[in-house]
């Protein structure tokens, strides 16, 4: 565990020098002038809004959280912190982000920013039929329900002044591939064509609510998640290459993309954050990042397991710091912080 924490600090000030040193002359201190984060999309974001849903993905008990404030569950999906976490803590705005469901959930948490994600989302509204989780169109209307507790306690002016300078970022399109692609009987260019443009629409949403720095986030490296791998990759659990197709091909789509909507949102500032080749570039060389198994996730055997079937029973691997993978489909706690080094500094510079 002290190796660990030491890890964690190092890292942490790997992002801090990252953050101090941008290309254009900006430092440390405009960037804690980010008043929040506020994140939407699925259980790469989810900090535990599906704690209070109906829905067949939850991770509210051990070894979820394992390694989180004294091994509390909070239904992340890891043994510790997660994406919105870790971006919370590289901007300066706090140490994580707290599920929006949550009832104790306090105006000072309001103001500071929230977690609207949920666990099986996607842009395609067949993906949440499948799975129960709460729509990416829902979740802008959390976020519209979000902005009327703002304006309540602070006035319209106010609440519209942290809103444009609120940090806004979005992690969907996994469930969509694993889940609706398949059943949709289309092609993968033109089903991510129409992702592209669910993705395309939901940013705009986000603009005429207030939103002007946003970080979309692409596709990971679907075919070399641990559970597809398993799946999908044969004998040998190689990545399923034509998963990964389809995510390069959405990818390409939406990094082209972008910045033609941002041309046309005055004032807007929109990044594609790459969830796919800083992936496999830990995947393909772990060494280079202090790990040592990136094929398998920590939880049981690692080939399968999350949600429900990574419980107590089936126990944990010894050493979860040298896992890239938590369970067989999501980061770990230091899966998360590699992750955030390679990635935050560049969002920084395309945000501010």
């Amino acid at each position: 565990m002290l190796l660990l924490v030491s890890k964690f600090i190092l890292i942490s000030l790997y992002v801090f020098l990252c953050l101090c040193n941008l290309s254009d002359g900006k430092n440390m201190q405009e960037i804690l002038s980010v008043p929040a984060i506020l994140v939407f999309g699925d259980s790469y974001a989810d900090t535990g809004n599906n704690n209070y849903i109906d829905t067949m993905f939850k991770a509210n008990f051990l070894p979820y959280g394992k390694d989180f404030m004294g091994g509390v569950p909070t239904g992340r999906f890891s043994n510790g912190k997660i994406i919105s976490d870790v971006f919370a803590e590289g901007l300066g705005v706090k140490e994580y982000l707290p599920p929006y469901l949550d009832p104790s959930i306090q105006i000072n948490d309001l103001l500071t920013g929230v977690c609207f994600a949920s666990a099986g989302s996607g842009y395609d509204p067949q993906t949440t039929n499948q799975t129960r989780a709460i729509p990416m169109l829902d979740q802008l209307d959390l976020f519209k329900e979000y902005l009327g507790k703002l304006e309540t306690n602070i006035g319209e002016e106010a609440a519209k002044e942290i809103i444009t300078n609120n940090v806004f970022l979005v992690v969907a399109s996994t469930n969509d591939m694993l889940f609706s692609l398949p059943a949709s009987g289309l092609p993968d260019d033109v089903y991510d064509s129409m992702l592209v443009n669910l993705t395309l629409s939901f940013v705009q949403e986000l603009y005429k609510l207030g939103a002007r720095k946003i970080g979309v986030f692409s596709a990971p490296p679907v075919g070399c998640l641990p559970v597809e791998r398993t799946l999908e990759g044969g004998l040998l659990r190689m990545c399923a290459e034509n998963q990964n197709q389809q995510a390069q091909i959405f990818n390409n789509m939406l990094k082209g993309q972008l910045p033609i909507l941002e041309s046309n949102l005055p004032q807007s500032r929109i990044a594609f954050v790459d969830f796919y080749n800083p992936l496999i570039s830990i995947i393909n060389n772990p060494e280079q990042y202090g790990l040592e198994v990136t094929n398998r996730g920590c939880c049981g055997t690692g080939l399968i397991e999350f949600s429900y079937t990574c419980n107590q029973l089936v126990g944990t691997c010894p050493d979860d710091s040298k896992y890239l993978f938590f369970d067989s489909g999501h980061l770990s706690e230091i899966g998360c912080y590699i992750f955030a080094n390679l990635t935050l500094p560049g969002l920084v510079e395309n945000l501010f």
